[in-house]
């Protein structure tokens, strides 16, 4: 078995080298620097896309698989160095070992071409290779990689947060994390006046880095004909549209992840407690290359420790082990792969029914008229007999190992409601559609899936806006899909809206913040770039959610936030009263604009302190694509935050901001004559 695995090791190697012609390889940049990638195979086709996108963004690329060759380290220093502990911890690369046969012949075909276009990038400029000798790369440091990257959809990072500290979170800091998320929309021509069936992709990710998105179109001879958004390293968009339907995510909150109290031997601590005896841990360690600030390499090397639960982290409550989908998961990337090359309903549900992307809703329509939504999660098979306390098991025997998943029927979904409309805003999936097509949470094992969902403040106003519409023009849902106003019952995880429900005279120094409460009591909620108001607001529910760790009552941290919010707007700007573009700035090289929107609006948009007392919108509108599909085809527009390459001195670094700023997009095709005529530059990856 090892011989045949590190053969088959070696022929993905040397398949990643394998020649590739690139002169039939097309590459055509639109007026906004996306890429239409035209190959004769889709492993030709991929190919193009690893060279297009290191063009625009090799920097990033690297981020996602440095780690993978336990490199982030010299790069990144102490940081970089945790990411390279935890593929070892995590046994990413032999997960990628164990599972690389799960994969079809036709996806690891697109991942070695992928692979081979970064690695003649990478030998072509090598002045842009952050780490020496980090190229070239294999398919198995790819999926090494790529695992990693699993773990991080599937709460891995929440779980070794936790164990870490030894603390769980709170349920304030669970839901703040809720309100930052994805909105999808689906209608059908039975509710759209102009007789069309709409999706709105509408993903809430971050506007920069590793998790932020980049769109291409990517075309071959074999059927492949998908232009979407991708994460920086993948092979192929995640979500978007081909000629006959399209797909979106939003982020949902299964149970996906169990944890174990481990007995260990008081007598030997390499020993913890199995079914019935004692059994030892499996030891082993990882070396690790730390760059310091000054330039020198310090080489470390770190205890790993495994039990028949997972991985084992020891904090000052024990021992811990935690099992997760992503220990035997890479095949959720042919999952995606089968999605955008489905093109009718029964193929795109096929893929669905592979059932290996570990989370997320999916929310879908096409040109047949057929609008689905579904909370998916690859989610352990749990028994209703099995005790947890605080979300922990006792692990002490075989029986508690991870060894089914539910099955796709088992999930929440809905397929062509009734009154043609489905919606997500990571809100709870048994609100999903109109109130008479709702799936009853009854009906579902709550201890298996465990919904952790409730209405946010995006549900409440979708539903406000939607109540007393029997149909739906353009207009209209533009109005929905970039509304700005929160719903008059706000609601707030902290307990911030405290302001503004409390009487003035009820406010302990009213008198002294007079100003700065009478503008946040009297704001009308919405978040227009010129309301007076939001930024009051925005501000003072930063310095109270900062106040979150200290032992105050909830009228104590609103007076101490309202005094920081007095003090910051007068030494910042100098009057109480500014609206809210004087404190949010859209920033990018030599561009300063204002956008509306909050956190947890329609048109979300989150901020992070930038200069002089403003703040930079960080997370919300990340990627926006509206689809309209009829017996016609596909129209689709899309819009990026910033531009669509991160090369500072490029045309396409900020080119698309004044449009997201304005809340507009640009028009995208799937037509080759049209990509072709309209092409401000063809050229061939070489």
């Amino acid at each position: 078995m090892k011989l045949y695995l590190c053969t088959f090791c070696f022929m993905l190697f040397v398949a990643s080298w394998a020649q590739i012609e690139t002169d039939k390889i097309d590459i055509y940049r639109d007026k906004y620097g996306v890429p239409h990638i035209y190959g004769v195979t889709d492993e030709a086709a991929a190919y193009g896309l690893a060279w297009a996108h290191a063009e625009d963004d090799f920097e990033t690329i690297q981020y996602t698989f440095l780690p993978s060759k336990g490199m982030m380290g010299l790069h990144t220093g102490k940081d970089g160095v945790i990411m390279d502990y935890l593929v070892g911890l995590l046994r990413c690369r032999k997960t990628a070992k164990a599972h690389v046969n799960d994969l079809s012949p036709e996806v690891l075909k697109v991942i070695e071409g992928y692979v081979a276009g970064i690695n003649a990038y990478a030998k072509k400029f090598p002045d842009e290779v952050l780490v020496k000798n980090s190229f070239p790369m294999t398919v198995i440091d790819y999926l090494t990689g790529y695992n990693l990257v699993i773990h991080f959809f599937s709460d891995t990072g929440d779980i070794l947060g936790e164990l870490l500290s030894g603390r769980n979170k709170s349920v304030d800091e669970e839901m703040e994390e809720k309100t930052i998320g994805s909105n999808a929309f689906a209608f059908s021509r039975k509710i759209m006046e102009h007789n069309k069936t709409v999706l709105n992709v509408n993903t809430h990710q971050p506007l920069e880095g590793p998790f932020s998105w980049y769109e291409a179109h990517i075309n071959s001879e074999e059927g492949w004909n998908l232009l979407g958004g991708l994460f920086p390293g993948s092979p192929f968009p995640m979500i978007g549209t081909n000629e006959h339907l399209g797909w979106t995510h939003t982020y949902n909150y299964p149970d996906l992840v169990d944890v174990y109290e481990l007995k260990v031997n008081p007598k030997n601590k390499h020993q913890y407690w199995m079914d019935e005896k004692w059994v030892p841990f499996e030891e082993s360690s990882i070396k690790l290359n730390l760059k310091t600030k000054i330039g020198f390499t310090i080489k470390l090397k770190k205890k790993l420790i495994w039990s028949a639960f997972g991985p084992v982290i020891k904090n000052k409550k024990g021992y811990f082990a935690f099992s997760s989908n992503a220990f035997e998961n890479i095949a959720s990337i042919d999952e995606w792969y089968q999605m955008g090359k489905a093109k009718n309903w029964n193929e795109f549900e096929a893929a669905l029914k592979m059932m290996t992307v570990p989370r997320f809703n999916v929310m879908y329509a096409d040109c047949d008229d057929r609008i689905f939504w579904m909370n998916n999660g690859l989610i352990p098979e749990r028994a209703s007999e099995v005790k947890r306390h605080n979300g922990v098991m006792k692990g002490e025997n075989d029986a508690l190992l991870l060894k089914n998943y539910l099955p796709y029927e088992a999930l929440p979904k809905l397929l062509d409601p009734l009154h043609g409309y489905l919606f997500n805003t990571n809100n709870t999936p048994f609100n999903s559609a109109h109130k008479d097509d709702n799936l009853q949470e009854a009906d579902f094992a709550d201890y298996q899936i465990g919904f952790k969902e409730a209405e946010n403040n995006r549900s409440t106003r979708f539903m406000q806006l939607i109540d007393d519409k029997e149909t739906l023009s353009m207009e209209d849902f533009f109005s929905i899909k970039y509304d700005v106003k929160y719903p008059d019952s706000l609601w707030t995880p902290s307990g911030a809206n405290i302001l503004l429900n409390t009487a003035p005279d009820a406010i302990i120094n009213y008198k002294k913040y007079k100003q700065v409460v009478d503008l946040i009591q009297g704001w009308d909620k919405r978040a227009d770039t010129t309301s007076v108001g939001a930024a009051q607001w925005a501000i003072y529910y930063n310095y109270f959610l900062e106040l979150g760790g200290k032992r105050l009552s909830a009228a104590e941290r609103m007076d101490r936030a309202l005094k920081l919010t007095d003090k910051h707007l007068i030494k910042y700007f100098g009057r109480y009263d500014i609206q809210l573009k004087d404190y949010q700035i859209h920033h990018r090289g030599n561009k300063r604009l204002a956008v509306p929107g909050l956190t947890d609006m329609i048109a979300a948009m989150t901020s992070t302190p930038f200069e002089k007392g403003t703040a930079k919108p960080m997370h919300g509108e990340s990627y926006i694509m509206i689809l309209q599909y009829s017996d016609k085809g596909v129209e689709i527009e899309t819009v990026l935050p910033y531009g669509n390459s991160r090369n500072i001195n490029g045309p396409h670094y900020t080119d698309q901001m004044e449009m997201y700023a304005r809340q507009e997009r640009k028009t995208m095709t799937l037509n080759k004559a049209l990509i072709e005529k309209n092409a401000m530059r063809h050229y061939h990856p070489r």
